[in-house]
């Protein structure tokens, strides 16, 4: 089983739930499909290497790895040249949603780019796991409609963000 674990930069630190949710992947001795970029990607990297995990794949944007902590192996997926920005990061994580089996994903409930890969997961018909850290809850995610559960939240400004986004979700590609 491959496992795409990924979450927003602005993320810098796992708590114990995360941490726990990614020592039972190890346990199952599932594959990890993980990005190259600072926040969650680099502090998964950090958990797996500080348990020697070994079964890690790193995706990288034209298989320049910006962080590859454990030296694992590195998925590289081109990217033309005149992608930029969102575009250009975003090909490897539809690279991760196609091959895994699963999602893991950490989500601040900002992050477009985590909501994404939701989203991308979800319409591949592939569960998704979201540690939603506003609410310190998690979720089951199997459709996009499933998303909607994660805003019963009393945080209004996180209600109206998660609401902006899934409005322009459609913007987002999956492919």
């Amino acid at each position: 089983m491959k496992v795409f674990v990924a979450g927003p930069r602005a993320v810098s630190i796992l708590n114990k739930q995360v941490k726990e949710r990614l020592s039972n992947i190890i346990n199952n001795n599932f594959t990890v499909l993980v990005g190259d970029a600072n926040g969650v990607d680099k502090q998964v990297q950090k958990f797996l290497h500080s348990l020697n995990y070994r079964n890690v794949k790193v995706y990288a944007t034209n298989g320049r790895a910006r962080n590859n902590i454990g030296q694992w192996e590195v998925e590289k997926v081109e990217v033309e040249p005149h992608k930029k920005g969102f575009d250009y990061y975003a090909a490897k994580d539809i690279e991760m949603a196609k091959n895994a089996d699963y999602g893991f994903m950490i989500w601040n409930g900002q992050s477009k780019g985590t909501l994404n890969n939701i989203i991308n997961l979800a319409k591949l018909n592939k569960k998704v796991l979201v540690y939603f850290i506003p609410a310190k809850q998690f979720y089951t995610i199997k459709d996009v409609d499933d998303i909607q559960m994660m805003i019963n939240t009393d945080n209004a400004p996180v209600v109206a963000k998660l609401h902006e986004l899934m409005h322009n979700s459609e913007q987002l590609k999956l492919f």
